[in-house]
């Protein structure tokens, strides 16, 4: 199940980039790609529920990224680098059905395909530092 998973990881990315990218409208994106891709009603569930969650949070999630990146302001963070850390983050610290460590392992590996060769890095620093402050809670 878990590259299955991976797989719905990798189409959130995708709806979320063009959402963050271009400005369009999460529900025609979302209907748009559901349509092209073949998966489980479970994960086109999953899909939806990561898609939304990040986009109803994002307030809240870029916050706490602008907290654990500092010297990197959410706005100037390359758009898959800035998906990537709202997927995880949403999964870390509001949908909680995943373990932290699961979490943040999938968004490095998002990371290593999509981002550039230190987004990996970056990602696994900033998500260790969040998985960190929650479990101090």
């Amino acid at each position: 199940m878990s590259g299955g998973r991976r797989r719905a990881r990798v189409i959130a990315l995708q709806v979320l980039y063009e959402v963050d990218s271009a400005g369009h409208d999460i529900e025609s994106v979302l209907n748009r790609v559901m349509v092209d891709v073949e998966v489980s009603e479970e994960l086109n569930s999953f899909i939806r529920s990561l898609v939304k969650g990040v986009v109803d949070n994002k307030v809240e999630i870029d916050r706490k990224i602008r907290s654990f990146a500092r010297a990197w302001p959410v706005e100037q963070l390359s758009i898959v680098d800035r998906n990537i850390l709202r997927l995880a983050i949403h999964e870390i610290l509001l949908d909680n059905k995943v373990p932290v460590k699961v979490a943040i392992n999938e968004a490095v590996e998002l990371a290593k395909i999509f981002g550039s060769d230190n987004s990996s890095k970056f990602i696994n620093g900033v998500l260790s530092a969040v998985a960190l402050s929650r479990a101090g809670n």
